[in-house]
């Protein structure tokens, strides 16, 4: 079990849904103090960057 690497779909998903609620928050934080508009495509672009990241680091 502990050599496992799981399940590619479960890893993806939790990788899509965690870094969808950190760029939400990062968006929305940085449009409360007047640096960014907060925007769903802004929000979905962060995302993606973070996921390709996340994936990059852990490969």
């Amino acid at each position: 079990m502990a050599n496992s690497k799981g399940d590619p779909r479960v890893l993806f998903l939790m990788n899509l849904v965690l870094s969808a609620a950190f760029a939400t928050l990062v968006v929305w934080g940085l449009s409360r103090v007047g640096l960014l508009a907060f925007a769903w495509q802004t929000v979905a672009f962060a995302a993606g960057v973070l996921m390709v990241l996340t994936y990059l680091v852990v490969q």
